[in-house]
């Protein structure tokens, strides 16, 4: 009988993944509401960053999400969250306590995403993957004796 615990894994992965993909969506249908965000918010260069940073969110989560190359994801997920909850939930530059919480509220959200794609980096994808698949060998590798 299979461990059902194996399907954490990819359940888990999936779940990470899920806000990633949606939200560069979410960029593509409104383009100029992210960059309007990001000037905002005194973002350097939003007009180069943007491109980047969707192409952090939507490959991150897409391979974090298939179990491929899920470590590079995981990677390229934390190269998304650092900056962007620096720059955008920036808690502590508000004056009005509802604000203030609201906004530490989004940060501590993006540092247990963090504590995810961290796992991710350091275990790999699980064996329900095809990170774990690739990594079989194959029967021409190991004939049979």
């Amino acid at each position: 009988m299979q461990n059902p615990a194996r399907y954490a894994a990819p359940v888990g992965r999936i779940l990470l993944a899920l806000i990633f993909i949606a939200s560069a969506f979410g960029k593509f249908a409104d383009w100029q509401m992210p960059l309007k965000m990001m000037a905002d918010k005194d973002v350097p260069s939003p007009e180069v960053l943007l491109p980047i940073a969707v192409a952090l969110e939507l490959g991150g989560g897409l391979l974090v999400a298939a179990g491929f190359y899920a470590r590079v994801g995981g990677l390229m997920l934390l190269l998304f969250l650092v900056p962007v909850s620096y720059f955008m939930h920036d808690f502590w530059n508000y004056e009005d306590a509802g604000q203030r919480m609201e906004q530490m509220i989004n940060f501590m959200k993006n540092v247990a995403i963090m504590g995810g794609a961290l796992l991710v980096v350091a275990f790999g994808s699980g064996v329900c993957s095809i990170d774990h698949w690739r990594a079989k060998p194959s029967a021409s590798e190991h004939p049979a004796k």
